[in-house]
C-alpha cells in the first residue's frame, strides 16, 4: 500500500531512479528525454494519487536528477525546493549517506542513479552494500521504511512498465 497511515510511526525513504535520459552523443548533460519526461509524469501521478507527501526533495545535481526531483516535487511537496546533495552520484559511497540518513525524521525522496540506489536500498534494508535485486529501471521508485527501532524495510516497488 502507497498511503501509510500517519499514526504509524516511521520515516519513509522515497528512492527514485531519474527518468530516461538522452545519450551523451546527443546530449553530453544527458538531460532527460521526451520519454523520461513523460515516465517522471506518469510516476508523479501516480504517487500523488497515492497520498504520497515529503518534506525534502534532493538530487545529485546532475541535470536527469534534477529534473526528475523537480517534477516529482511539484506534484508530491508544491512548497519543497529540490536540493542538490552531495553522495548521490552513481558511484559514491553509500554509507556516509546511509549514516546521515539515521538522523533524518521527515519522509524524504532522493532522485539518483543506478548503482547508488541498488546499493543504498540495499546497506538501509539488509546491512550489505551490495546492489539490491530491486529493478531500478528508469522511473522506477522504492518506498523503504524505517520503523522505531531504527529497522529499515522495503514498502513497496513499482517501475514504469506498471504505470
Amino acid at each position: 500500500m502507497i498511503h501509510r497511515d500517519r499514526g504509524q510511526s516511521g520515516m519513509q525513504l522515497y528512492l527514485v531512479r531519474h527518468g530516461d535520459a538522452l545519450s551523451p552523443g546527443i546530449d553530453p548533460e544527458r538531460r532527460l528525454s521526451e520519454a523520461g519526461h513523460q515516465q517522471v509524469g506518469r510516476l508523479a501521478a501516480f504517487l500523488s494519487a497515492r497520498g504520497v507527501r515529503v518534506a525534502r526533495v534532493l538530487h545529485s545535481g546532475k541535470p536527469r536528477a534534477e529534473q526528475t526531483a523537480a517534477a516529482l516535487a511539484a506534484a508530491l511537496a508544491p512548497s519543497v525546493v529540490p536540493e542538490a546533495h552531495d553522495g548521490l552520484s552513481p558511484n559514491d559511497p553509500v554509507e556516509p549517506l546511509a549514516i546521515e540518513i539515521a538522523d533524518w525524521h521527515e519522509d524524504c525522496l532522493i532522485a539518483g542513479h543506478l548503482p547508488h540506489l541498488a546499493r543504498l536500498s540495499s546497506l538501509l534494508t539488509t546491512g550489505r552494500n551490495v546492489p539490491s535485486g530491486l529493478d531500478f529501471e528508469p522511473a522506477a521508485a522504492a518506498c523503504l521504511e524505517r520503523d522505531e527501532d531504527g529497522v529499515w524495510s522495503l514498502v513497496w516497488f513499482v517501475g514504469p512498465s506498471l504505470l
